[in-house]
Parts: C-alpha cells; structure tokens; sequence
C-alpha cells in the first residue's frame, strides 16, 4: 500500500487561518478530499494521514468525520490540549475512534524551549501511554529541544514532521545537519520527508537543492524509518502534487526495492497502525 503520511483539509476561515498571509493567497480557500482524489490516482496512492492544522479539539472532530466518509484517509493525527488538567480522560475518551492515530500540536509556533517544558513533557507521555503517537513540528532551531524530548519520553512513538524544516533557502544546513544527527540516534523517532520544497526558494528550486536534504535523512535515519509525505495543499505554494511525488521517486531510485517500499508506505502502516 503506498501512502501520502502528510495532508491536510480545511474550510477557509481567514480569522481562524491567519497563519495563511498574502504571500500564500493559493491557500486561502477549501480543500477537500475529492480535490486531491486525482492526483492520488495518477501517482498510485493508496491512503493518506489528514493531519491537523488548527489547535482545536474540533479540528480533530472535523478530521475523523472526513476519515469516515473517505476511504483515502486512513488515519488522523489530530490536537489535544497536552497541559489540560483533564488529559488522561480525554485521551480515553478518543481511543474508540478507529483511525484517530496520533496527535500534533503546532510547535514551530511555540517560544523554542517548549518541548523541555515539564508540563509538555508530561502531556506528550500521557500521549503514548495512551497509545498514540506524537508528531514533532518545528523549525531546525528547535531541534535540541526536541532531542531533549524524544530521549526523556523513550516510551513514545515520535514523528519528525517535514525533516525538521531544513533552511534550504539559505543554503546553510550545518546546524539543521548535525541536529538531524543527533535526534536520529534515538529509536523511537522517525521522520517524515515532506514540506521540504516549501522550505527552499517557491518558485525557483531545482531537484538539486532537495537531494542534500534527503541524503542527509537517509543517512542518519535509514530509509527504513523514513516515510513520504507531500504536505498537500501547502506543497502548491513551490510545486504540484505530482512534482512533489516525482522529487521522492527519482531520488528514491538508489535504494533497494524494499527500501523505497518502506518510505512509500511499510513505515507509515508500521508506525501509524492503518488497516491495509
């Protein structure tokens, strides 16, 4: 089963959606299941993961309603407030809801010491007990605080969301590079190889300018602990679906034909718990 681990859908609210400015107008309207079904199709996709987008409970709600009138999406990873006093409840109050398989909350956005945070910490090892996972979004400053959270939480299932946003624009990737190696030293994390065109130069990038990245990701992670996502619809802001998915595949030539099995789908099945 070949799988997309990274979409999102939304009903454009410009008040709820502010994070969406004038230099992402293409984004600042509806996006549906059915709008994407096609190219699913042509690239011979399987299932997707509907990953949140808004820090509300009725985000995760609105997610796992599109999971039960699409077949495409075969697990959600949605928000949960991880300092609510009342964690442990609503975790198992959620743990009847099939294809609800994991949690995020938007980090990047966070002061960088917000993963070190004892009352986070604490939220996110609630997570795993539970039996989610947890994605990891931020920017590759964020990196040794995320480090410090995967090796104190060795119990949770961890995923890297977009590589930890290599800078590729800038065309320094030291730190990103050395903090990718260091996080990847530890088990229970792996990493999704998605968003990283949008992190490069929208309109000008070339497959050279991603490769180094993934080169990077492979190495310290194995291909084994790497899963595709295309990061659909933020991906149109540098590049079409099927651009997105031809940069994975052509780069994805030099592994073995289980390897690429793995990123293109084992290692989501695997990590996210979908019914195949």
């Amino acid at each position: 089963m070949r799988v997309d681990s990274h979409q999102h859908y939304w009903h454009f609210d410009a008040a709820r959606d502010a994070w969406i400015d004038d230099s992402m107008s293409a984004l600042s309207r509806d996006f549906r299941p059915m709008d994407i079904a096609p190219d699913l199709r042509a690239a011979g996709i399987d299932a997707v993961i509907a990953v949140q987008a808004d820090q509300s409970d009725a985000e995760t709600d609105f997610l796992l309603d599109l999971a039960a009138r699409h077949s495409s999406i075969r697990g959600v990873v949605g928000w949960i407030d991880l300092r609510a006093a009342n964690l442990s409840e609503q975790l198992a109050s959620r743990r009847g809801a099939q294809r609800l398989k994991g949690f995020r909350h938007i980090a990047e956005a966070e002061p960088d010491d917000f993963l070190m945070r004892a009352d986070v910490r604490a939220g996110i090892v609630k997570v795993g007990d539970a039996g989610f996972t947890f994605d990891i979004l931020i920017h590759a400053r964020q990196l040794a605080a995320a480090d410090d959270l995967v090796a104190r939480c060795p119990g949770v299932q961890f995923v890297l969301d977009h590589g930890a946003k290599p800078p590729i624009a800038s065309g320094d990737l030291s730190v990103w590079r050395r903090g990718i190696e260091a996080i990847a030293r530890h088990s229970n994390v792996v990493c999704k190889i998605s968003g990283l065109i949008t992190e490069a130069r929208w309109a000008a990038w070339q497959q050279d300018d991603i490769v180094p990245c993934l080169d990077t990701l492979a190495s310290a992670f194995g291909p084994a602990r790497l899963m595709f996502g295309s990061d659909w619809p933020v991906c149109l802001l540098a590049g079409e679906y099927a651009r997105v998915v031809d940069l994975v595949e052509t780069w994805g030539q030099r592994l073995t034909a289980d390897e690429r099995a793995r990123v293109f789908g084992d290692t989501a099945v695997s990590v996210y718990r979908l019914e195949v």
